[in-house]
């Protein structure tokens, strides 16, 4: 019964694996919000649905990155 418990080591790559996505998407949504405000009159009254939606993509790679996992 015991073997089919995860090991140290399989959590520990789900750890890094989190970490690394959330890295990524705070990223992504830094890139995109940065061309979003420097597009500001081309996107005209979208720039706060895209704002918000790169906002969201920061928040969420943050809590990734923050994140325990047991």
């Amino acid at each position: 019964m015991e073997r089919f418990c995860m090991s140290e080591e399989g959590g520990f790559g789900i750890a890094l694996a989190e970490r690394f996505f959330g890295l990524l998407l705070v990223i992504v949504g830094a890139i995109t919000l940065y061309y979003t405000l420097t597009s500001m009159d081309t996107l005209g009254s979208f720039v706060v649905l895209f704002g918000l939606l790169d906002v969201v993509l920061i928040v969420i790679g943050l809590v990734l990155i923050t994140a325990k996992t047991e």
